[in-house]
This record gives C-alpha cells, structure tokens and sequence, in this order.
C-alpha cells in the first residue's frame, strides 16, 4: 500500500513507525504470541459477515468478530457503496490474510461481489430466469454483455430479426437468457432473442386472447418498407399497408412515420389463427370523400397545392386526403403544352376551379386556365368567319402554313387551303418564314382550339360551276399534265383537270398509258361525268376517236348530221369545224 494507516487507523493506537515498546513480563509475553497467532490462523478466502466500525481516509474499519479488526481500502468499494456506508451497517467481505506490518487483517468487497454475481448466474441459469445486462462492445461473431461479468451475445441471439449495423446496439440494455454457463471456466453465453421470444409468446397469447377487429390500439414503428409499416403492438407485430395510412397519396410510408414512433392505430383485419393482424392509419379518422359533394362544386374557386406533376398535369391537394387533377389541357387556352412544368411545379400554392366531382370513383377535375381570359373567344370577335386577315409566315410545315396575325394564337393555312389550281405537294416551295400573306378566316374552334385560313378562298374557285360548263358528252380538248399508270390527266380549263382512265384512252388494249400519251401532247376528249363534290372530271380519248370515225363516215357517204343532242352540246361543230385532234372548241 503505497499509505500505511496512522495511529489513529490501527488497533490500540499503534503506528507502524512507532518505537517498539518495552519488553512484557513473562505472562504478556505468551498472551502476545498467543494474539498474533490467532491473527495468523485467519484463512485468506473466508467470507464473513462483518459491520462497519469507522469509515477512515482511506480504509473502511470492520469488526469481523476477530480479535484483531479488519481492514477495507475504499478503492474495493463502489461509488454508491462508498457514499452510503455509515458505521454500524453490516457488510459482507472476504479475508485477504494478515498484513504483519501493517498489523490487521486485509479485507475485500468486490470479491465478494463477484463470487455472489456467479452464485446468482448460477443460479438463474438453472431455473430459467433472465438476468439484467447491457451490450457494451462488438467483438467477433457477436458482442460482449455485462452482466456483473463479461459474457457473450452471439449475433443471431441479439434481436428477432436479423440485426445488420452494429453502432445501435451497442449500449441496450435488457434481460438476457443464459444459454450456456461454466463458472469454473468464467464462461457465459447469453440470448436475448430467447428472452424476446419468450416475452412476445406471453404477451401474444394475452393480445390474441382480448383484441378484437375493430379495436383502436397503440403500437410502435418497428420496420419501415416500400410497402407499408410494421408494428410492434406489444409481443404482436401488426402490418400497415401503405395503402391504408392516409386517404391521400403517400409518397412513402416513411413520410408519415419514423422507426420508435408510438402511434394509434386501428385494427381492420385480424386472421385469430394464424396471428396476423392489419392495421390502418386513415381509418382512425373520417374519409374526407364521404360527403365531398357538399364541400366542393363545379365552378367552385378553391386553394390547393401542388403535390405533384407528371406529363398529363398537375395532382393538386385541396385539403388532407383530397387531391384533384389538374389535366394540362385545362392550364393554358392558346399554349400547347409540352409539361406542366412550364405553367406550376411542386409546392406551388395554386387557385383552380373545381369542373367535375366523381365521389364514387374519388376524383376531382380541376382547371387553371378558365380564371384566365379566353383569348380564343377575343380572336373570335375581332376576326369573324369571312374577313381577311393580314399576316407573316410564322413556320411552314409538310402539311400546311402557320401565319402571325398579330394575336397570341397563330392560324394555319392548310396546304389543302394553298391554291385552287396547283397540287401543292411541299409548301416550302411556294412561302417561306417571313413572308406577308393575305388570308381569310375559315374557321374559329375555340372547343377544339383551331384557327383555320385559307389562301386559295381569296380568288374564285374554278370548279364552282362546273356542271354548267362541262356537261356529259361535250368535246374538250386540252394538254396533258401527267401521266400515271392508271390513265392520263388533262387540263381542260385553268385549275381544271379531268382523268382518262386506261381503259379510255384507246380502242386497242394497252399495256401503258405512257405508251400512248406523254406530258404535254394536246388530245381531245369527250366528257364522261363531272362531280363536283370530289372535284373529278371522267374523259374518254376512245369516246372522241369514235365520233370523229362516225362523222367521217357519215361526211363521206353525204348523210347529213343528227341534229345536236342537248347534253352533247358544240360536237357535231366542233367535228365538222375541223377534224384534226387539239383543234376542236372547248364545250361549255
């Protein structure tokens, strides 16, 4: 001991470097080696119970029913017990020999402590019964658990489901099981998975016992997944579908709660026989849908925000539970959309305008534009069906021409609308971006959003009466334009052309119109049928051929020709006039 006790700390006063005192008569001379013998006959290892004389600086004084006192370091004692002890308590400590010169007896309490610790891990190990521990290190293959000695926790042993990081299990306190137990060797394994095991069963059996479906209880967040929720009701684990933890969307169930979270909850299914339980959230409240139509009209304004956006519109929360959608169509009159994103975007506060409830089916259409002005019915009064507008090629498309008016919607010239009498195949080739044009209003759509001009409408259309002027069985002549594999078209008048199908163009059978005819040769033709509605004229070259040989014949043998039938118009004139093809008059 690096301190030796003062007078005051030794039996009878005596000091260590006090002068040895003076010889004793013969009879105290036996009385002294009688003493120090028996002082000498105490057994290191003897645990007695003793009581507490004084409490020193730094040793504990204790009557130990010898005839010399023991004495305790303080040092051997814990925090608690060194703050409590006062003189007179009773304590129990094991004999650690006699110091000689010191002159007392050496005493210990933590071994003491230690030998009952295993007599009570003895014990509990042979009647199954947990004892109190604390994790306070990871070693290999598990962790280290004091429980008054080092014992091991396996792995597998520390919870009921397999435990994957190790930073929050170091410091749990619980009850552990003792699996295996050697005092002679100083090994102890324990479970606490055993232990949970045996408690969930108990309290199972109670839960299943009494819950009822139905029931509102309170559980704890265990596990959190993609999914939904599971719950520790207290020895039972219960599921939360995502599904049913709130009447509105839930991103993840994560959103709602967090692992330890004790929540109410109530029990919408309960399978007695095989344990399991659901649970819900949302069914602790009122579903806000039940009486929606009260609370919400079409042509209401309401506040909302926006929760979310995808490439068809905007989901819009108007109240916990209750979202509508906001479909892009219904956020802009004039702008074709390509994402909502352009107009809102998540966690925007917006004002819209209920346009539809469906209760049944839990949806709410919603729209942003109708608080807007409608610039579709402004063009549609500025510019009425009719009128001429002037404007600039905007774009030029495959199928027709975008014009600027000067308004915030642009008007399409349809290539069908380009021209009367040109095939317009590439509108390219007859406007460029940039060009002034002149158009007329066709139509204005505001439902199906079209604005439609037309170029060709500003002239006359060649084919309005065309019945009039071509008339079946009337000669025509004319150029040919084109050449196909099914006939020949002719262009009889400006903007006019009619068809001669193969079978028309010669009496003789033909493997080719282009064998016959080639593009710009002047043919005559007799008119076969006209419709207006398709804008389609039939001619017939094989028709002509035949009353120019019905005429000559007649002109050679001195007959005089049939009077004009009324529908054949100037072909007797037109085939005495002159009677060489391309030079006959055009009937009309």
């Amino acid at each position: 001991m690096d301190e030796k006790p003062n007078k005051t700390d030794l039996p009878g006063g005596m000091n260590a470097d006090s002068p040895a005192p003076p010889p004793a008569p013969a009879g105290e001379e036996d009385f002294a080696r009688m003493f120090a013998a028996s002082l000498e006959a105490t057994e290191e290892g003897q645990v007695i119970h003793g009581r507490v004389i004084k409490v020193l600086k730094e040793y504990v004084a204790v009557d130990i029913n010898k005839k010399s006192e023991g004495m305790l370091p303080l040092e051997d004692l814990t925090e608690e017990e060194r703050n409590t002890l006062n003189p007179g308590d009773p304590i129990e400590v094991m004999t650690e020999g006699y110091d000689q010169a010191q002159g007392f007896i050496r005493l210990s309490r933590s071994k003491v402590v230690k030998i009952r610790v295993w007599d009570d891990l003895q014990k509990a190990f042979d009647e199954g019964v947990p004892v109190q521990g604390t994790i306070v290190a990871k070693v290999k293959g598990g962790y280290t658990v004091d429980i008054g000695v080092k014992a091991f926790l396996p792995g597998s042993q520390v919870d009921l489901r397999p435990v994957r990081d190790s930073d929050p299990v170091i410091g749990i306190q619980g009850k552990f099981k003792i699996l295996k137990f050697s005092r002679k060797k100083a090994n102890v394994v324990v479970s606490r998975r055993t232990f949970m095991e045996e408690e969930r069963d108990v309290l199972r059996k109670g839960l299943l016992d009494h819950i009822q479906e139905g029931d509102v209880i309170e559980a704890r967040v265990k596990n959190i997944t993609d999914y939904g929720v599971f719950m520790d009701l207290g020895g039972l684990d219960g599921l939360m579908h995502v599904t049913d933890m709130s009447y509105g969307k839930v991103g993840h169930p994560s959103d709602l709660c967090k692992v330890g979270e004790l929540m109410k909850v109530r029990v919408i299914r309960f399978d007695r026989d095989r344990g399991r339980i659901s649970l819900g959230l949302k069914q602790t409240k009122s579903d806000p849908w039940q009486e929606i139509d009260s609370r919400y009209v079409p042509g209401q304004r309401v506040q909302g925000k926006v929760t979310n956006t995808t490439k068809y519109g905007a989901f819009v929360e108007l109240e916990q539970g209750v979202e509508g959608l906001l479909h892009i169509s219904e956020m802009s009159w004039s702008k074709r959309l390509k994402d909502p994103s352009e107009v809102m975007k998540a966690g925007d506060a917006v004002e819209v305008v209920v346009l539809k409830v469906d209760r049944g089916n839990k949806k709410i259409s919603l729209g942003y534009k109708q608080l807007l002005s409608n610039p579709w019915e402004e063009l549609k009064a500025r510019h009425p069906e009719g009128s001429t507008v002037d404007g600039v090629v905007k774009n030029v498309a495959d199928f027709g021409v975008f014009v600027d008016v000067g308004e915030e919607i642009d008007g399409l010239v349809h290539v069908s609308d380009l021209s009367w009498n040109t095939r317009v195949k590439n509108p390219g080739e007859l406007f460029r971006k940039g060009d002034r044009v002149q158009a007329k209003v066709l139509k204005i759509d505001p439902e199906a959003q079209k604005f439609s001009l037309g170029i060709k409408q500003l002239g006359e259309d060649p084919w309005a009466g065309i019945e009039k002027r071509f008339k079946k069985g009337d000669v025509v002549t004319g150029k040919v334009t084109r050449v196909a594999d099914f006939g020949a078209f002719v262009e009889i008048a400006e903007g006019i052309e009619g068809l001669v199908h193969v079978s028309e163009i010669s009496k003789e059978k033909i493997e080719s119109p282009a064998a016959v005819v080639k593009p710009g040769d002047e043919v005559g033709a007799v008119v076969l049928g006209v419709d207006r509605g398709n804008k389609k004229v039939s001619l017939s070259m094989r028709g002509y051929q035949d009353e120019l040989e019905r005429k000559n014949m007649e002109s050679y043998l001195g007959k005089p020709p049939d009077p004009p039938a009324e529908n054949v118009g100037t072909l007797g004139e037109a085939l005495l006039a002159k009677l060489k093809p391309g030079n006959g008059e055009q009937g009309g």
